[in-house]
């Protein structure tokens, strides 16, 4: 074995716990230990396992967090639900200027208007003047990737 190398040991080394004032001696490589909580005061071994002992406010840390989580996943569970609403306004699914004014102009000013209107069909989103096939695909594309279920178009009529 190298010689020195070796920390120094005492054998009489004073232990002192912070949370009771608990003082004790033991062997260790340091002459003095502060400890934040010892067997004479900590739940599990003083038989009081209700008690939350707070060092340093690390249980507010924690409920703070916790409360914090909480409303960010309200807050975003309500966002999502405003961007599926179908009391959304047209103008929010950002069509064409020339697109928004001539669904204005058609009375449609609210998402569920729209897709109202196009469960009769095409052809009666596009006999709205103004509003042609781009349109109508770029409209029909931003309220899938919304999230909105569009109906399916009526069967066309078999000619006789």
């Amino acid at each position: 074995m190298k010689a020195e190398i070796h920390p120094t040991y005492y054998p009489d080394a004073k232990v002192t716990c912070a949370s009771c004032g608990r003082t004790w001696t033991t062997g260790s490589t340091k002459k003095e230990l502060r400890v934040d909580i010892c067997s004479n005061c900590h739940p599990f071994f003083s038989g009081e396992a209700q008690r939350i002992i707070d060092i340093e406010g690390q249980v507010d840390r924690f409920y703070k967090k916790l409360t914090a989580r909480q409303t960010y996943v309200e807050t975003k569970k309500a966002k999502d639900a405003a961007k599926k609403s179908p009391e959304r306004p047209v103008a929010e699914l950002e069509l064409t200027a020339r697109a928004t004014e001539a669904l204005a102009k058609a009375g449609i000013t609210e998402v569920n208007q729209l897709i109202k209107k196009l469960g009769e069909g095409d052809a009666a989103v596009l006999a709205i003047e103004g509003f042609g096939q781009k349109s109508l695909i770029d409209a029909k594309k931003k309220l899938r990737a919304l999230g909105y279920e569009l109906p399916e178009a009526p069967a066309a009529e078999a000619s006789a």
